[in-house]
């Protein structure tokens, strides 16, 4: 039995198709590093003229040079940039995310864990895309490091895995870090391509009795798999091809399991599983070398190949391709470009070098139908299944509400999203999304079923939880947020400031005298605050509202002067005087003896609450924050020292109660 993941992943199949495009174009071509880990795979380019180098600088000028698929330190990356050569990228998308994962987090000041095999080319390449990264092999050796210096475990972290390794080496760091670390961030990055054959591979040992495992030994995710399939199986064998095999050892097995690692080349697999099927007697077929593998595909054509061929002719209703074959391949006008509007002539002309899809082979006739179209179509649907694997977010465009959700347009591929995984709170309405474009990961991806899953939800948790990080990571007393009221209590105001919520206290909305935070702020509002105090560990956030620009003594100071004149209002009758507003939280005495232009015996006869009149300012006590007026200076001119009873009564803004 073969698994059905076994061979190259989407990462190495695309590394390699990379290859095989640049060696078509003419240049010389060389890979940085061994494309993938296979010997067979190395040799086989290496017989094509494209050879693997160690150094930017052995890098001939002119040349193509492919990165490989477990990427390079940004140093190497740089330098070969630098260089008069044509660079073609062919890290693993999933790897890429990694780099960029980590470059972000040293930019933030936060300090980047790796966990993976420290000498493997892609934890190397990982950690030359930060400064000072840390690499741990295990569990263990990350619990050592933190127990002998405690203080660690205040660091700021953002942890990243070998996307090879396993989900139980990966699951025992990630309880250690939750465990330590209170300010972190951790990314599950092991490829979705790897987990799926490490828990078939599993499944498949626990039902043989002898396993195989096919790939390189310098392969890292080959020797997991051969670990792993060891846990579940009493006979496993790591082959490097079928000339490892001693048929002896499988004389007699009535089950043997199939499974290869993620670099090894679908014909090395094939042979393998030939000459296990011809020791064992099941569907035994002949041997076939590579070479004559190589020239039937060439030479064959079934219905659903992707092939490359020449344009020969551009007639009036077909585009007529040279396959080298000995049928005669065309493009119908219509299944030339998705876009209704392309003319063929705007976009081919003869002797173009094209990939065509093989829709329909009449060997009869000797023709064979192709259509790019539908390639097109392909390739959006791998782009879609490599956003899967690298759980990289794709934007769609929301077209419809249907029975439990919403459905996108990807690039033509359509993904459904569950109501649960929109964003829209329960029992809310779904149809204000369509029309939207939207961001989102796919979930979920069955290329036969033709079924696409998609969460917006996963998106908006994962910037949420970026954004709650940098807030915790650079949060500071006196710092200032623009932020949205959240909710009001009886005691103040809870507001979110990018994902985390801190609560202004009821006195510290105002200068004045509130009861509710209602009479500041509502629901909704977007306020600006400052940082009072905060617990990290508690995770509570102490805001301010009430700035000293609002503070009314200080928009009183800055406007008004001993001896203006200003517009009050009376507020209170006691029996030594009058308090009067002059503006909102900054109150003014009016004391009897300078209520009116004669002596009254009682406030009342001269003044009413509620009464709105001039005063003059008489005094103004800044360190006591208290201001006096007067009606009777602008009834009268002030005599010289007549005032016997004018006496100076100074009045506090605090003591209009």
């Amino acid at each position: 039995m073969q698994a059905s993941s076994a061979g190259f992943c989407y990462g190495v199949n695309r590394a390699v198709d990379l290859v095989e495009q640049a060696a078509r174009g003419g240049k010389p071509t060389v890979t940085y590093g061994p494309i993938a880990h296979n010997r067979h795979l190395v040799a086989h380019f290496e017989a094509l003229g494209i050879r693997a180098v160690s150094a930017p600088e052995e890098v001939p000028d002119g040349a193509t040079v492919v990165i490989r698929s477990h990427g390079v330190p940004r140093a190497v990356y740089e330098a070969l940039l630098a260089r008069l050569v044509e660079v073609i990228d062919a890290t693993c998308p999933s790897v890429k995310r990694i780099h960029r994962l980590v470059a972000a987090a040293e930019e933030q000041g936060r300090q980047p864990v790796i966990i993976g095999t420290p000498t493997h080319p892609e934890v190397e390449a990982i950690a030359g895309w930060c400064s000072h990264p840390l690499v741990f092999a295990n569990a263990e050796e990350l619990e050592k490091w933190l127990r002998e210096a405690p203080e660690r475990a205040e660091l700021p972290v953002t942890m990243v895995s070998q996307t090879t390794s396993t989900q139980f080496l990966w699951e025992s760091c990630k309880k250690i870090a939750k465990k330590v670390w209170t300010n972190r961030e951790i990314f599950d990055t092991i490829c979705g391509a790897t987990e799926n054959r490490q828990a078939e591979a599993a499944e498949l040992a626990s039902q043989c009795e002898a396993m195989l495992v096919v790939g390189d030994k310098n392969s890292s995710n080959t020797c997991r798999l051969a670990h792993i399939c060891r846990e579940h199986c009493g006979r496993v064998a790591l082959v490097d091809s079928a000339a490892d095999i001693r048929p002896d050892d499988y004389r007699g097995i009535s089950s043997i399991g199939l499974t290869a690692g993620a670099s090894t080349p679908a014909w090395i697999i094939k042979e393998v599983n030939k000459t296990m099927s011809e020791i064992t007697n099941v569907d035994a077929v002949q041997e076939e070398s590579f070479e004559a593998l190589l020239e039937n595909s060439i030479k064959t054509l079934n219905t659903g190949d992707k092939v490359l061929g020449t344009v020969t002719a551009i007639g009036t209703t077909e585009v007529q391709v040279d396959l080298g074959t000995k049928h005669a391949g065309y493009i119908p006008y219509d299944e030339v470009s998705a876009d209704p509007t392309v003319k063929p002539e705007d976009v081919l002309k003869v002797g173009d070098e094209i990939e065509v899809f093989v829709v329909r082979v009449n060997d009869q006739e000797g023709t064979v139908q192709l259509s790019r179209k539908k390639l097109e179509g392909m390739k959006v649907w791998d782009d879609v299944e490599a956003a899967c694997e690298s759980k990289e977010p794709v934007e769609g465009v929301i077209t419809e509400e249907n029975k439990g959700g919403v459905v996108a347009n990807v690039k033509g591929v359509r993904v459904f999203i569950p109501a649960s995984q929109t964003g829209v709170p329960k029992g809310g309405d779904l149809s204000a999304l369509k029309g939207q474009t939207v961001k989102m990961k796919i979930t979920e991806f069955n290329r036969a079923r033709r079924r696409v899953v998609g969460s917006i939800r996963a998106v908006n948790s994962e910037a949420r939880k970026a954004a709650i990080e940098k807030i915790w990571s650079e949060i500071e007393v006196g710092k200032k947020y623009h932020g949205v009221v959240k909710s009001l209590t009886s005691y103040g105001a809870f507001v979110d400031i990018g994902g985390v919520d801190g609560m202004v206290h009821v006195s510290e909305l105002s200068w004045g005298r509130i009861k509710t935070p209602d009479e500041v702020v509502k629901v909704g509002d977007p306020i600006d605050v400052f940082v009072i105090k905060f617990d990290p560990e508690k995770h509570k956030i102490s805001l301010g509202y009430k700035t000293p620009e609002m503070n009314p003594w200080n928009q009183f100071t800055a406007k008004y002067s001993k001896g203006d004149v200003v517009p009050v209002k009376v507020v209170k009758i006691v029996d030594f005087g009058a308090f009067a507003e002059i503006m909102p939280g900054v109150d003014g005495l009016i004391h009897i003896s300078q209520v009116a232009d004669h002596r009254v015996d009682k406030v009342s006869d001269a003044l009413s609450e509620g009464q709105e009149l001039d005063a003059k300012i008489i005094d103004i006590d800044t360190e006591r924050k208290r201001i006096s007026l007067s009606v009777r200076a602008l009834l009268e001119p002030a005599p010289a020292e007549e005032n016997e009873e004018a006496e100076t009564v100074a009045y506090s803004t605090d003591s209009a109660e």
